[in-house]
């Protein structure tokens, strides 16, 4: 299969081509579709719109990936969690997506990862039975979509000691083997978005960052230049909302019960260095759990809270103290040296905006409850808002969403989608990452373009070994237009303030030999 493409027009995002572009269209360059929100959702829509031949446009009034689409678990899912409470449909989907993004959108950005759930006596059977059949249809998933068993293992029971290697940190004590399933993982959320903005761009869309809407209707936007302050107003055959939890800001009728997913933040040294996801069952429920991740920079993430928010939107979520508390909790129940709150070096939470209305919205139901379906709305002036949805069914999010502005306007041609075949920008078989003349570490992060980002000019590079060759990939193609930009969403260092800290004058000098000032 070939997965590396070419583009119609070049990729690479920066101010350069956002002061061109931005010009463009307040100097009232003509657009098909306007794309409010630089999520993975919106940046997948321009990609979909884009790729279909229409003139597309793409507003973000922070940075790609600054909301909710960076502070995911980073995992691409394969339904399992919705099997178990009934939502088959959601669960095929989300293998399917799975499916395209492992094997054919974004093998260099994602890998298999295996998730062990540790059975200790008394219970074990019970447990290890419960589990086996939950783990033995979501592989009945699996291979009903399609993916190959050599992209995604199938599931099975391991003995004690191969549970203490894959998972070290767990205590011995009553321990009496495991079951290990597969999913997905990304390597970075962030680099997914980032990754499928600038495909957009191939295709024609403009991408431009720190513009905000400030109202919106089916055919007309004001838009403000938050670098300048300039204001203008757009004409579009179509205006699409893809802001997740701030949809009520442009559409007051769009009804979401926002529910906060926390992760906690702590050195991988101790958690054994586990390149596995350890699965701990949620005391007294049958079908949540709290896992461990591996992540860069020699962190490791525990995930996941699944608690109402609050009616007000904060910019960026913040972890509460009983959510930090109920994590380590939980893990605790199978580690054999208890972590601490003095363990955790950091916190995220991401807010998902989830589906009110109906039974599903009921004010009495549990977050964790409520269907991750998604939905394409319309307002009284015509605004598409797409609402729900996850991160791994992105691509069909923005499908949907396209084909309602088609259906919408019978004068836009009528093309399919074409997503679906799209490799995003350095895709590369995984099986052949061998053949990439770089360092593995820029293998590992830019697939099949990692060659043209090691060949940068060195200088200063930032903590745990990010390289100012990196940096500077981060301001030349990937958009970057501040430091924060480049430490929070490019490389992550900005997570943990110590390595902040560590990084700013890195970051710093980056955009001094980009002769750029950041914002």
């Amino acid at each position: 299969m070939r997965l590396v493409g070419r583009t119609p027009h070049p990729t690479a995002l920066n101010a350069a081509r956002r002061a061109r572009e931005l010009r463009a269209l307040a100097d009232g360059a003509p657009v098909d579709v306007l794309v409010i929100g630089g999520g993975v959702t919106g940046a997948g829509i321009a990609l979909d719109a884009a790729s279909r031949g229409l003139r597309t446009a793409l507003v973000e009034r922070h940075d790609l990936a600054h909301g909710t689409s960076r502070w995911s678990s980073k995992l691409v899912h394969g339904g399992l969690r919705y099997l178990a409470t009934g939502q088959f449909a959601i669960a095929h989907e989300s293998a399917a997506e799975r499916h395209l993004l492992m094997t054919r959108l974004a093998p260099h950005l994602t890998r298999a990862l295996a998730q062990v759930v540790p059975l200790y006596a008394p219970g074990h059977v019970r447990r290890g039975a419960f589990v086996g059949v939950g783990y033995g249809l979501g592989d009945g998933l699996r291979r009903v979509v399609g993916t190959p068993g050599s992209v995604l293992g199938p599931p099975g029971p391991i003995g004690r000691a191969e549970t203490l290697r894959l998972v070290p940190a767990v205590r011995a004590d009553g321990l009496r083997g495991g079951l290990r399933g597969w999913d997905g993982q990304l390597i970075d959320d962030a680099r997914l978005v980032i990754a499928v903005a600038r495909t957009a761009a191939g295709y024609g869309a403009s991408v431009l960052t720190r513009v905000e809407a400030l109202s919106a209707t089916g055919d007309t936007a004001r838009l403000r230049d938050a670098l300048t302050g300039e204001e203008f107003a757009v004409q579009a055959r179509a205006i699409v909302g893809a802001t997740g939890v701030w949809a009520g800001e442009l559409d007051p009728g769009a009804l979401l019960r926002p529910s906060r997913g926390t992760h906690l933040v702590v050195s991988a040294d101790r958690l054994g260095g586990a390149d596995a996801s350890l699965t701990v069952p949620v005391p007294g429920s049958s079908s949540r759990f709290v896992f461990t991740l591996p992540a860069p920079h020699g962190r490791a993430y525990i995930g996941l809270t699944d608690v109402p928010a609050a009616a007000t939107v904060p910019e960026v979520p913040e972890a509460s103290e009983p959510e930090i508390a109920s994590l380590l909790s939980t893990v605790n129940t199978v580690l054999a040296e208890p972590l601490t709150r003095d363990d955790v070096l950091a916190t995220f939470a991401g807010l998902r905006p989830l589906l009110a209305g109906g039974a599903e919205g009921a004010a009495d139901a549990d977050t964790s409850d409520l269907s991750r379906r998604h939905a394409i709305i319309e307002s009284g002036s015509g605004l598409l808002s797409v609402v729900g949805g996850k991160l791994t069914t992105y691509r069909r999010m923005a499908e949907d969403a396209v084909d309602a502005v088609i259906r919408r306007d019978p004068s836009l041609p009528a093309r399919p989608s074409r997503t679906r075949g799209i490799p995003l920008v350095g895709a590369w078989p995984r099986e052949r990452a061998s053949e990439i003349a770089a360092p593995a570490r820029f293998v590992r992060r830019y697939g099949a373009e990692a060659p043209f980002a090691a060949s940068l000019p060195d200088g200063p590079g930032g903590a745990h070994g990010v390289t100012a060759q990196e940096l500077q990939w981060g301001i030349a193609v990937e958009g970057a237009l501040g430091v924060d930009d480049l430490l929070d969403r490019r490389t992550r260092l900005g997570l943990v303030p110590l390595d902040r800290e560590a990084s700013m004058d890195a970051a710093a000098a980056a955009f001094e030999r980009a002769d750029v000032d950041p914002v």
